[in-house]
């Protein structure tokens, strides 16, 4: 079965709860995946050197996820394949004060992708229905209308050539604090720790509860969401690009026609420059003694 249909949230009829986010689909180690992935990430170049040169579609994919799910390590290992000069990330923390005097929505449509553009968003506009929820920071009749209002600013990306893709890294608790501790023992990743991990552990449950509702509210066909076991960093790697790689696919794009007289450039430029090669390249005849 293809990863964009096992993976993909049908409304109603998914539970979070019954994804094992140990899963692997019968692989037993990144070593026994790796051609696969490399596979992979040469599509992926090659389908976002079609998407520049057409520039009739663009690509938004959002990463979301616990602390420590691997949404850094996803956009180093999968997104590291794209060329830089039609890809760009977008990160969103904390509002700014600029940000948080606007609608929730200003930050993120700023950041969303031009024709013949990849944007990858590491967290995104479901912070507002996820961490304000989750800590009280707006009303419930805030946050529950901003489902719809998600819905309708996915749906005007998707009728203007953006294609949508949504990913939940799901991580189990044991995997996110045997992480945590991994970074506490190496030196070049110390600096990521912070109190808060740890705070926001406490709350996991209660984080789950708040992607249910929002995978329900919001995998549409305009914008689906994908549920991606991510225990495994490298079946992580491989389901996400393995999904984003065959979307593209589907998209059927192809080169775009020259818009110059290809005969004509032949003619004026190469041909004249071929020709004083020749001469360069021959030899002048030797004169005769008298």
């Amino acid at each position: 079965m293809s990863y964009r249909d096992r993976f993909r949230v049908q409304p109603g009829k998914f539970r979070l709860s019954d994804v094992d986010p140990n899963f692997t689909d019968g692989r037993d180690d990144k070593a026994a995946a790796q051609a696969e992935i490399d596979l992979d990430n040469r599509k992926l170049h090659q389908l976002q050197y079609l998407l520049y040169a057409e520039r009739k579609h663009s690509l938004l994919v959002c990463l979301q996820g616990l602390d420590a799910a691997g949404k850094d390590g996803t956009i180093s290992h999968v997104f590291g394949a794209l060329n830089p000069q039609g890809a760009r990330v977008a990160a969103f923390k904390t509002p700014t004060p600029e940000e948080a005097a606007h609608d929730f929505l200003w930050r993120v449509h700023r950041q969303t992708p031009a024709k013949g553009e990849v944007a990858i968003f590491n967290r995104s506009h479901y912070e507002d229905v996820l961490v304000d929820r989750v800590h009280r920071l707006v009303a419930e009749e805030v946050w529950t209308k901003r489902y719809a209002l998600i819905n309708d600013f996915e749906r005007n990306l998707a009728m203007a050539g953006t294609t949508v893709l949504k990913f939940l890294l799901h991580i189990s608790p044991e995997e996110q604090l045997r992480r945590f501790k991994d970074r506490l023992d190496d030196p070049d990743r110390r600096w990521k720790i912070s109190d808060a991990d740890y705070t926001e552990r406490a709350l996991f449950p209660q984080y789950l509860t708040a992607y249910q509702d929002a995978l329900d509210a919001t995998s549409t066909d305009d914008a689906p969401w994908y549920v991606i076991p991510a225990n495994h960093k490298w079946f992580r790697n491989l389901a996400v690009s393995r999904i984003v790689a065959e979307t593209l696919e589907s998209l059927g794009m192809s080169f775009p026609a020259p818009t110059v007289d290809l005969d004509a450039i032949r003619k004026k430029y190469h041909a004249a420059s071929l020709a004083s090669i020749h001469a360069k390249a021959t030899p002048s005849p030797t004169p005769s003694s008298s």
